[in-house]
């Protein structure tokens, strides 16, 4: 049985979907103003791996991720570049989807973009100001955080904790039009800059947190089982997709609630960002590595923990990584040479037994640090029968020599 950590309830719990045999999963994608950076591919690939394994156990899988192609640094791109919101966006989607096919990531079932999706968008608010959950201001739409009475159950946070955070984030476009520092903004009113559409508001844009609320009941239902993405999105983004979800539906959101550990550099750890400026790019990085090395490096260590980006990890990961392809040579060598592309009953029953440990890790919560533990120990396994083979076949051809020449 898969176990699965559920942020929601802090606890491991048996994976159950909704439908037998099928998951439907929500990853939450990039924001298309620039290349991934490492920290983003972290979070593509241990979903990646998430998706693989499951589908491995026999799981049909529904996979959909977005892309944020309407958002604030989206337009200050198009304003430094003099390209347009649409060649911005579509210009580092491209990348994206070439950067992870680089690490070997499958494409999602589904990459909804927001642009395409604006009816939906509008349609959802409107239900959340009919209901009561959203009030207009001034051109812009906000939701009454406090009306929606589990507000905080996913970050664990009490409304006071909240109240006070979100009193220190108050931007000065909001001052005197909300009711309440912990209401969020649906819409956005227009700038003289913004790309806009037309809705019950005036012109103007959606906020952030609501496309993805949108696009998951759009492309995978009003409950879905697994609603994946980096732990910096646990609050608020994750937080504000149930309020709205669950308000506007009447019913949960999603039944597990997964997030992935930061990437940090240097030596104090520090988490890597654009906003810091401390980034490495995944297209350049593949420039001068060989892209399966990032991606084993992210293997080592299980998702939700937080893992270091260095040369000196680079470096192990490509030793460790290469001495795992030598192993795969060796014994694909070995069985070629044999003629007859079996492995031999003992060695077979030993790959078999290993092939359950790696099962047991991995169902553990996706435990790939202790999955690849257990593929260092195939590796071990498959060196020495490759070694004892070829010891076997130079005895043999002597022999066979030797008497030959008798």
């Amino acid at each position: 049985m898969i176990q699965i950590y559920n942020t929601l309830t802090k606890e491991k719990e048996d994976f159950k979907p909704l439908v037998d045999g099928k998951v439907s999963m929500y990853v939450c994608g990039p924001t298309v103003y620039n290349y991934i950076h490492i920290g983003n591919a972290r979070s593509a690939i241990a979903f990646d791996t998430v998706r693989r394994y499951l589908e491995y156990r026999g799981y049909e899988v529904n996979y959909v991720s977005n892309f944020t192609d309407v958002d604030d640094k989206i337009i200050k791109a198009s304003q430094e570049t003099g390209l347009s919101v649409q060649e911005v966006t579509t210009k580092f989607i491209a990348a994206f989807y070439e950067d992870i096919a680089a690490l070997n990531i499958k494409k999602a079932s589904k990459n909804p973009r927001v642009m395409e999706n604006m009816p939906e968008i509008i349609d959802f608010i409107a239900a959340l100001v009919d209901k009561g959950y959203a009030y207009e201001a001034q051109g812009d739409v906000y939701y009454r955080a406090r009306k929606f009475k589990d507000y905080g159950k996913l970050s664990g946070q009490s409304i006071d904790a909240l109240e006070q955070g979100a009193s220190e984030r108050v931007q000065a476009s909001d001052q005197g039009k909300k009711e309440d520092p912990l209401d969020f903004a649906l819409w956005k009113s227009a700038k003289p800059e913004d790309i806009a559409w037309d809705s019950p508001w005036g012109q103007g844009r959606p906020g952030w947190h609501i496309e993805c609320s949108v696009m998951a009941g759009k492309y995978l239902g009003k409950t879905i089982d697994i609603h994946a993405g980096g732990q910096d999105l646990e609050f608020p983004h994750h937080e504000n997709e149930i309020a709205q979800s669950e308000a506007k539906n009447g019913q949960k959101f999603a039944n597990y609630w997964m997030h992935n550990g930061f990437v940090t550099i240097g030596q104090d750890d520090e988490k890597m960002s654009k906003s810091l400026g401390n980034f490495v790019t995944v297209h350049e990085l593949v420039k001068e590595i060989d892209p399966q090395i990032v991606r084993f490096l992210m293997a080592t260590t299980q998702y939700r923990h937080p893992i270091r980006y260095s040369q000196a990890n680079l470096d192990d990961a490509k030793a460790n990584l290469n001495k795992l392809k030598t192993a795969v040579q060796n014994v694909r060598y070995r069985l070629e040479d044999a003629g007859d592309g079996a492995l031999e009953a003992e060695v077979q029953e030993k790959v078999e037994e290993l092939v359950v440990k790696f099962k047991v890790a991995m169902d553990d919560d996706f435990n790939t640090q202790n999955g690849i533990t257990v593929v260092y120990e195939l590796a071990r396994e498959l060196n020495i029968y490759a070694a004892r083979e070829a010891v076997n076949r130079a005895t043999l051809e002597y022999l066979l020599q030797n008497r030959s020449e008798e």
